[in-house]
């Protein structure tokens, strides 16, 4: 069962559906993973899918350096001490906040503005 999900998570994350996703659900929810370390295997499970999409990216000249550098300032950081935080947030709580974060995600998905580009094209 653990290669069908991580194959299906794998293909799932290449397309850009969401394969970390389903690759964290599976791991805590039915595999009985704790949350923290199922977090860090779709951490490592990622990484190779990100560096072969940036090598794809970058052989196609999609990638505006400059932007990409802007946010790095600020994600570097921001990863480090939600790294930190993560180890010392008891587990269950870390179940509790991530269930939150889905939650409010997917509502803003579903119920939040639409962008103006999308609004233009239904509108013709």
């Amino acid at each position: 069962m653990n290669i069908i999900i991580g194959f299906l998570a794998g293909l799932s994350a290449s397309m850009g559906l969401g394969g970390g996703f389903v690759l964290l659900i599976y791991l805590s929810a039915f595999a009985g993973v704790p949350q923290d370390i199922a977090q860090g295997v779709n951490l490592l499970f990622f990484l190779p899918i990100a560096l072969f999409s940036v090598f794809l990216h970058i052989k196609n000249k999609l990638i505006d350096f400059k932007l990409v550098l802007k946010y790095l300032i600020t994600a570097l950081p921001c990863a480090v001490a939600g790294s930190i935080a993560a180890y010392y947030i008891d587990v269950g709580v870390l179940k509790r906040l991530f269930a939150v974060f889905l939650l409010v995600i997917g509502f803003h998905e579903l119920f939040g503005k639409k962008n103006r580009s999308e609004e233009k094209q239904r509108n013709g």
